[in-house]
């Protein structure tokens, strides 16, 4: 008997490794939830007394999030390709896009990059003014160079049905590649510079220091930042014009003005919420944390890169709350990759079988009988049991006569 495959293991749906299905998808979901794969192991132990290495716990949850990398760039690359049709048409859609920097080993950092995309509500009113919500939120997070990660979203956003959407809005901050994010997905968006990443610029130009301190005290800022939301740029450029005016030579300060001069566009703020849509890119600063941050730049971290997507994947699961369909594709994946093994290995084996069978007589030739002893040669000694047996029954015959 040499090595194999039992065939209970396919008959039961087994997975890779030594735990059973159930067990490799708690392993895989405490893993992705909890930033500790030691951690997770304990939790998976206390509550089914499985008990396994965190070792285990970290390439479990690696493997499993590579398939779904594997699929989900797949995917992506058959709608750039085929163009499917969206497979829902919502009404309106908002989407943002930024960074974060996480850890990885050698004290290098890395940005990760995050898309966010949700569905506007009607205004809601307030003391304040309008406040709108957005709903149903989705992310999507990948460790990669922005135009390939422009590519990769194509999943997330055509599952949305930005293609059919009757109106797109884009917040984002200036960033050239989140301009060209909105260029490839959405070039009739409604773009909307950050209002947080605006008022920065402001705050900027306002600090900056002249001849009697400061260009604008503390109150003429804040009145600054209200004019720009409630009335437009057109009230505010004017006045930082005339400070900028005032500093020739302060390079600094003539980038900031144009900074915002290029993007003036972008900071209609009293016309966007009159139509309805948020202002701030909150949605997208939250999913920083909540999706990359929480489980990825915990206290001593560092990840080798090959290992960053995988965890992004299994995390956007998590909180995009697919995990059950995202987690049954894992499955089939594993499976179909195990029934390949499997197959590459009866063919080595019939191979090798083969390749150690007696080569075949010349034709012409019979092959040589194999010596066979005469039957009258053949003596077996009997099975000490029947011998016992039959000693014993000979012995209470002879007692019965």
């Amino acid at each position: 008997m040499g090595p194999g495959f039992s065939p209970l293991d396919e008959e039961l749906g087994l997975l890779p490794g030594n735990l059973t299905p159930r067990l490799q998808e708690a392993l895989v979901r405490l893993s992705t939830h909890i930033p500790s794969f030691a951690k997770a192991a304990r939790e998976l132990a206390w509550f089914t007394g499985a008990t396994v290495h965190a070792d285990t716990a970290r390439q479990r949850t690696e493997t499993a999030g590579s398939v779904l990398v594997a699929y989900e760039t797949a995917q992506a690359a058959r709608i750039l390709h085929e163009h499917p049709a969206p497979p829902c048409t919502p009404d309106t859609l908002i989407l943002s896009v930024d960074g974060a920097m996480i850890p990885l080993v050698h004290g290098q950092w890395t940005e990760v990059r995050t898309l966010a995309v949700g569905e506007v509500q009607p205004p809601v009113a307030s003391p304040a003014g309008p406040v709108v919500h957005t709903t149903a939120l989705s992310y999507f997070s990948r460790r990669t160079d922005s135009a390939t990660f422009g590519e990769l979203a194509t999943l997330e956003l055509h599952r949305r049905g930005i293609e059919g959407a009757r109106r797109v809005g884009a917040v984002v901050d200036g960033a050239l590649w989140c301009q060209s994010f909105v260029d490839l997905h959405a070039p009739e968006a409604v773009r909307i510079l950050d209002f947080a990443h605006a008022a920065e610029y402001l705050t900027a130009i306002a600090q900056t220091s002249g001849v009697d301190g400061s260009l604008l005290s503390p109150s003429q800022l804040v009145e600054l930042r209200h004019a720009l939301k409630h009335d437009g740029p057109a009230a505010v450029m004017p006045l930082l014009r005339t400070l900028v005016a005032t500093q020739p030579t302060n390079a600094e300060l003539a980038s900031s003005l144009a900074y915002l001069e290029t993007r003036e566009a972008q900071l209609q703020y009293p016309q966007f919420i009159a139509e309805g849509w948020p202002i701030g890119s909150g949605m997208v600063e939250s999913a920083n944390k909540l999706v990359v941050e929480d489980r990825l730049k915990g206290a001593g971290m560092h990840w080798a890169e090959a290992n960053v997507n995988p965890l992004l994947a299994l995390r956007n699961a998590v909180c995009n709350d697919r995990w059950q369909e995202c987690w049954e594709l894992i499955e089939r994946e594993q499976r179909a990759q195990v029934a390949v093994r499997r197959q590459a290995h009866a063919r080595r084996r019939a191979a090798s079988k083969e390749a150690k069978a007696p080569a075949a007589a010349p034709t012409g030739i019979p092959p040589a009988r194999p010596f066979v002893r005469p039957l009258e040669a053949e003596v077996k000694s009997p099975h000490p049991w029947t011998c016992a047996w039959s000693v014993r029954r000979q012995r209470e015959l002879a007692g019965a006569r």
